[in-house]
Formats: C-alpha cells, sequence, structure tokens
C-alpha cells in the first residue's frame, strides 16, 4: 500500500511563512524502498534474473543512489499533497529545506518543507465596480482606409523616373568605411557594401538615415551620409556605431496599388463587396479587444486603488526581482560596451527591477485570492490549447515545445498566466454588466 501521511509539525519561519517538518520511522522508510526497488527491478537488467524478478535486496545494492533519490522524491510528494490537503493554508510556494545529505534505507529519517504563505489581503467588493468602456465600432471610413492600405500592401512595384520620394524602393550600390572582420558573416557584409542591392525608403529603416538622406535622390547620383546604429541594432558588430556610406542609385521603383479584381484575388474575397465585409469584421473583432483591454485595465486598476497595502512575500519578492532585473539587462546588453555600462548603474538597475517586482508580484497576490473567491481554475484542456497556439507561433512542434517548457520551468508560469487573465476576464465581466 502506497504511503499516504507522514508525522507533521508545524512551525513559524518568518513572516508569512511555516516550515513543516515530517518524521517518516524504519519501518515506512523500509516500505517505500522496497516499493521503489520491485518499481526499479521491472526495468533494469540484472544477470541470472529476468526483468521484474530480481530480489529486492539486491536491486538495493545495484542501485543504492537511483532509489535513495526515488524514495526521497516520494517522500517529499506525499509531504506536498498533505500539506496541500491543509484548506487553512494558502501555500503559494513550498520547497525542500535542508535536505537530507545521507539517510539510509532501513533507518528512520527526518526531513523539511518551507512554504511561503499568501499575506492575508482584503478584497473589496469588486462586483459593484461599474467602468465605462465605449462599444466597439467599425465606420465606413475606417474599412475605407483600411481598403487602401492593402492596395498599396499588395501593389506592384515599378521603375518610376523623377527624384525618389517615402516609400519607394531604390536600386544601389554602396559602400561604407566600416572595416569589417576576416570571419565577417554574410549579413554584416552586405549591411556595410555591396554591388547590387535594394533599400525601402521607410520604417524599419535597412541603414538607419537612409530615408532622409536619399529622398528626392536621382537615378545616376551618388550621396554620402553617415548612419548612427542603435545600441540594440540587430547585428552586433554595428551596435552603438556611426558608419559613413556612399550610395549610388541605379533605379528608382514605386509601388502601384492593386485595382479591385487584383486585390480581391491577392485577398481570397469573391468580391470588392465581400472584401470590404470581411475587413470590417476583422477590424471590429480588433476593436473589441482593444475595448475589452482597456476595460480589464480600468477594473483592475479601480481594484487595485480600494485594496490596501499588505506585505509582500520576501522570498518571491526577491525572486521576481531578480527575473525584472534579467529582462531588463537582456534589453539593454548587446555588447561588451553595454556590459560595462550596466554594470556602472546595477544599482538603478535594482531599484527599477524591484519597484516593477513590486507592482507585478501585488497584482498577482490580488487577482490569485480574487480566483480562489471566484473558484477559477485552469484545467489542463486550457493549458494544452495554450500551448498549441504558442508552438505554432514560435514554429515548434507541439511536444517539442512542451518539453522546453517543462525544462526551463515555464509550465506553471503558463498555467498562472492563464488564471490571471481568467481572472481579469471575470472582473471584466461583472464591470461591463
Amino acid at each position: 500500500m502506497a504511503l499516504k501521511e507522514l508525522k507533521m509539525t508545524v512551525s513559524d519561519a518568518g513572516s508569512n511563512q511555516k516550515k513543516f517538518t515530517f518524521e517518516v520511522d524504519a519501518d515506512q522508510m523500509k516500505k517505500t524502498a522496497a516499493g521503489v526497488a520491485a518499481e526499479l527491478s521491472g526495468y533494469v537488467a540484472i544477470p541470472g534474473f529476468r526483468k521484474g524478478h530480481a530480489p529486492a535486496a539486491i536491486v538495493l545494492k545495484r542501485y543504492e543512489g537511483d532509489v535513495k533519490n526515488e524514495v526521497l522524491r516520494k517522500l517529499v510528494a506525499v509531504a506536498f499533497d498533505q500539506i496541500a490537503a491543509d484548506k487553512s493554508l494558502d501555500v503559494l510556494n513550498c520547497t525542500l529545506a535542508e535536505p537530507p545529505e545521507t539517510f539510509e534505507l532501513n533507518a528512520g529519517l527526518v526531513f523539511g518543507l518551507k512554504a511561503v504563505l499568501a499575506p492575508e489581503i482584503v478584497i473589496p467588493d469588486y462586483k459593484s465596480f461599474k467602468i465605462e468602456a465605449e462599444a466597439a465600432a467599425v465606420t465606413d471610413e475606417q474599412v475605407k482606409e483600411r481598403l487602401a492600405y492593402f492596395r498599396n500592401m499588395y501593389g506592384n512595384y515599378a521603375e518610376v523616373a523623377g527624384p525618389a520620394v517615402a516609400d519607394d524602393m531604390l536600386k544601389v550600390s554602396y559602400t561604407s568605411d566600416f572595416e569589417l572582420p576576416a570571419d565577417a558573416p554574410a549579413a554584416l557584409s552586405r549591411a556595410v557594401a555591396s554591388d547590387d542591392n535594394y533599400l525601402w525608403l521607410n520604417d524599419p529603416e535597412q541603414i538607419p538615415g537612409a530615408t532622409a538622406a536619399l529622398t528626392g535622390a536621382e537615378v545616376g547620383k551618388e550621396y554620402t551620409f553617415d548612419a548612427a546604429y542603435s545600441a540594440d541594432w540587430r547585428e552586433a558588430a554595428l551596435a552603438g556605431k556611426t558608419v559613413k556610406y556612399t550610395v549610388k542609385v541605379h533605379a528608382i521603383q514605386r509601388r502601384a496599388p492593386l485595382g479591385d479584381a487584383e486585390l480581391c484575388t491577392k485577398m481570397q474575397a469573391e468580391n470588392l463587396d465581400a472584401l470590404k465585409e470581411n475587413i470590417r469584421s476583422n477590424s471590429l473583432r480588433e476593436a473589441e479587444m482593444k475595448r475589452h483591454s482597456e476595460l480589464v485595465d480600468k477594473v483592475y486598476n479601480e481594484l487595485d486603488s480600494k485594496v490596501a497595502e499588505f506585505e509582500l512575500p520576501a522570498d518571491l519578492l526577491a525572486s521576481e526581482t531578480e527575473k525584472e532585473l534579467r529582462e531588463i539587462a537582456a534589453r539593454q546588453v548587446k555588447t561588451d560596451e553595454d556590459a560595462e555600462k550596466f554594470k556602472t548603474e546595477l544599482e538603478n538597475h535594482k531599484t527599477q527591477a524591484e519597484a516593477m517586482a513590486r507592482l507585478n508580484l501585488r497584482k498577482e497576490l490580488i487577482l490569485r485570492k480574487i480566483a480562489n473567491l471566484e473558484n477559477i481554475t485552469v484545467e489542463d484542456g486550457e493549458l494544452d490549447a495554450q500551448i498549441a497556439v504558442m508552438s505554432r507561433y514560435y514554429g515548434y512542434k507541439e511536444d517539442e515545445f512542451r518539453k522546453l517548457l517543462n525544462r526551463n520551468g515555464s509550465i506553471e508560469n503558463l498555467r498562472n498566466n492563464i488564471l490571471m487573465n481568467k481572472t481579469l476576464d471575470k472582473l471584466a465581466e461583472y464591470a461591463g454588466k
């Protein structure tokens, strides 16, 4: 029979924290070890015995380390379940405290778990909030503008005479004063010199400053300008650099908007009326999503303003701050120079990270409290559906993406994000009635 319960004592471990000490007697240890050995024998080959028929004593001796790891895992799992069964405790996080360095399979064991508990939060009557949000609507003029956008976006380029204007595509050759390293990748080489390339005079720019420098350019002429690359430029070798370019214009091409028939064919619409209706439907859906997002923000801000300050669990705040600091670093550090600058401003970054962490953690705890009040949960099917959507978006096979999330510990974060969004949707539902 599987182990169901352990002897447990509880003690305070600081603000919003408890330590749970579990005692396992020798008999429980022996039975758990025997069960693990029996399971293991079905997977391992031991000379002289068929799989699943090797005596437990031999399995225990040969695979003692593996058995110990699995015994401890099973005992900790029982302990976790035992804590979770106490509905008077609202556990935010639970970890193994002071894991035993060594223990014997035929003797008793004592181990502890440290739990971070949710702080006391007084929630106002959120069901009474009434938030005004303008109804989603799409005008004929907006449909017309969207139609013109698609006509131009799918338009065909053709060479034109006269000076270049915004949104033109220029066929060019260019050189620069940037010194390429011997092992320069092809993308970097093309970025600083090319005998035959195209430059679009629009955003995002291929070469910073090209649009301003080449608007008004004429075929057959050369133009010189300085390109100031941003610190976070995609080619790290160019990030933060200023490069002088000389560009010769060979041809200017301009996009001609598509006519009705061509546009309907391109967008797989039966006729122009059907295309307009599709545009209206999609635009209305986008407007409704925007309206819902604004309503969610307003109702949470109303809720946040009415919830008194409460103590944030120190361990979780430290973890959230560290995460925010890593994200700041990822956004700002692209080069060695960036790294040095980041180090000199580290204390400011830490302050910024903690401020953001406080806001995020406060919001999560408030919404978690409401999720409990509303009995909002996340079913496995909802998690699976979200993973399916994300795997397609990032270009992974679904099972590969799930393994990736499991490896980096993001599954529970994803489940929590779904829970937060469902809770916000419920608040918006109340506020919009």
